[in-house]
């Protein structure tokens, strides 16, 4: 029984991030029902925006939205030295599910196991389980929440950490890495900037380097609440991103 986060194996947590766009390039591209299934979807939400303008952020939902990028990390530990394995999928979204699926199946398949992201119980973990189930394909047991009761979900979420109960608090994983003193992930693009970049510069490289810095960044705020050493440089090893 895991009792404190200092208790967690850092070899049984797969830190993850995900880069979203909107399904289509512009609004124009939907069909006339996908239009009005749009406007009722955000129609409270943009309040005074036209929908075809509001469109720029429908990467946000999974009805709307799909993924371009997945990046992982994980530690290795070997005689006491930490090394710490960043692994990226991009391509087709059907193939990005399927290779991100493979690697927990393989490796991060048991109870033991954790995955983790800044704000994943909100946004990451559900967006690629609804992604999974709208191209038919098996969702991977560490994402089924049915029949489990909440304190046996795998989900380590460092925002839910940071909240301490406080469910009205958001932090952004900016602010939370600046205020414990873990260097920035934002020093490229922005996540509103992912649309521009995926359709209107084909950057998927740069997508994926900029997915890549928030998934160390979550594990090294980890690290920084364990109250360990952050991973240095040296400690870092980017492997090939993964294209299909």
């Amino acid at each position: 029984m895991i009792t404190s986060l200092t208790s967690l194996k850092l070899s049984h947590i797969l830190f993850l991030d995900i880069e979203t766009v909107p399904l289509y390039s512009s609004y124009k591209q939907l069909s006339p029902l996908e239009q009005n299934l749009w406007e009722d979807k955000t129609r409270y939400i943009r309040q005074d925006v036209s929908a075809e303008d509001y469109y720029e952020r429908a990467g946000i939902w999974a009805e709307f939205g799909k993924i371009v990028c997945i990046s992982v990390g994980y530690f290795l530990l070997k005689n006491e030295k930490r090394q710490f394995r960043v692994r990226s999928f991009t391509g087709e979204e059907r193939n990005i599910l399927q290779e991100f699926s493979h690697l927990i199946s393989q490796f991060f398949n048991g109870k033991q196991y954790l995955l983790a992201a800044h704000n994943g119980r909100e946004f990451d973990f559900p967006f690629i389980a609804r992604r999974m189930l709208i191209h038919q394909l098996p969702i991977p047991n560490i994402l089924q929440l049915f029949g489990k009761k909440p304190w046996e979900f795998a989900f380590l979420d460092t925002l839910d950490l940071w909240k301490f109960g406080d469910y009205k608090h958001y932090t952004s994983l900016n602010l939370l890495a600046y205020i414990l003193g873990v260097p920035s992930p934002k020093d490229d693009i922005s996540g509103a900037q992912v649309r521009q970049v995926y359709y209107e510069e084909g950057d998927i490289a740069r997508i994926a380097q900029y997915c890549q810095k928030d998934t160390i960044t979550v594990a090294q705020i980890l690290l920084r609440m364990r109250g360990e050493p952050l991973l240095t440089d040296e400690e870092i090893y980017v492997m090939e991103t993964d294209k299909n």
